[in-house]
């Protein structure tokens, strides 16, 4: 059986360090509703005003953890989708970027027309928001409603607290964890409140996190935040760390609107000030090591926690093409439900 292809989809990069085609990926990303959920007309004054000096700065960004082979997010998501073929042999494995190449249109629309007719699609973000999994599933069902596409759809579930994802979340880590260290920052990506807020009708989010400790299965399904805090706990729990040896921050603010909290730059201050001196670094918001993993934790974050009074910041990678992820990444694909 050759015509159920597994589409596994994330974020996107650009497509090299120039200026100009920073500029371009960032207009992608920045001007998707989903992402500045703000009226068209304020969005785009807004986004135009970041383009002026951003991409320049981005571009630099960009340069210092640049491979290659290209970008370390496309790179690591190719070997994945490579890892990934011998686990599934219903058909074709592709890769996907909601913004830039490979695109979401460009992959469809080639499956389409090999004769594929079902599509697992894997949006490979473990916690749910509007922002990540929500755009990349909008994108596929206007591609397939505007292009008419004979498709079926079967779409993975975030997969935050599942015990495959989490397993192989410990045995990537294992050799970090088994060294000697002071603390484990598990740093999430960030999210403006207002997207918490949106979300939640009934005003619990206002609540902030003393909500997520004991958010309904209702909340929780919508959350991110308090998906975020719960992969934490059963990751802790899993790999054996002590209560007071870890805790959490999100990371890569944009703008002035009030973001999750406690800030990830915050909490590399206090780590540093208050004695820690070798830090071990996850984002467990990630599977594929970026420019957030790469350049913001691991360049600039380690020079902050130092001159905070740290020593040492360790930057354990996210799961790439761990074979552990690879396993479990089949596990979870295979049971996702026929819906999009």
């Amino acid at each position: 059986m050759t015509d159920h292809a597994l589409l596994l989809i994330n974020l996107g990069s650009p497509a090299s360090t120039e200026v100009s085609d920073v500029r371009r990926y960032l207009n992608q990303f920045l001007m998707d509703p989903y992402v500045i959920d703000l009226p068209w007309p304020v969005r785009r004054l807004l986004v135009s005003l970041i383009l002026i000096k951003r991409p320049a700065e981005s571009a630099h960004a960009y340069a210092s953890i640049w491979w290659d082979e290209g970008s370390p997010l496309i790179a690591l998501s190719r070997r994945l989708q490579q890892a990934m073929v011998p686990h599934w042999p219903h058909g074709p494995v592709e890769l996907a970027m909601r913004y830039g190449e490979p695109s979401i249109a460009g992959v469809l629309t080639r499956l389409a027309s090999q004769g594929v007719r079902q599509v697992t699609l894997a949006p490979l973000y473990p916690q749910f928001a509007d922002s990540t999994t929500t755009t990349a599933l909008e994108e596929v069902r206007r591609v397939a409603r505007e292009q008419n596409l004979p498709l079926r759809f079967a779409t993975l579930q975030p997969f935050y607290d599942q015990p495959e994802y989490l397993d192989a979340l410990v045995e990537s880590a294992r050799p970090h964890l088994q060294q000697d260290y002071d603390h484990l920052l598990l740093s999430f990506h960030g999210l403006p409140e207002r997207h918490l807020h949106k979300l939640d009708p009934s005003g619990h989010c206002l609540k902030g996190a003393e909500c997520c400790k004991t958010a309904s299965p209702e909340v929780l399904a919508r959350c991110y935040r308090a998906q975020c805090l719960r992969s934490a706990e059963l990751f802790a729990e899993r790999a054996g760390v002590p209560a007071g040896k870890w805790s959490v921050s999100f990371q890569s603010r944009l703008g002035r609107a009030k973001w999750i909290e406690p800030y990830t730059e915050a909490r590399l201050d206090e780590l540093g000030k208050a004695g820690a001196k070798k830090l071990l670094v996850m984002c467990p918001a990630f599977v594929a090591d970026c420019i957030e993993t790469l350049e913001e934790i691991g360049q600039r974050g380690q020079e902050q926690f130092r001159e905070a009074g740290g020593e040492e910041l360790v930057l354990v990678p996210c799961l790439n093409d761990h074979p552990r992820w690879a396993e479990a990444l089949k596990t979870l694909c295979e049971r996702a439900p026929q819906q999009l």
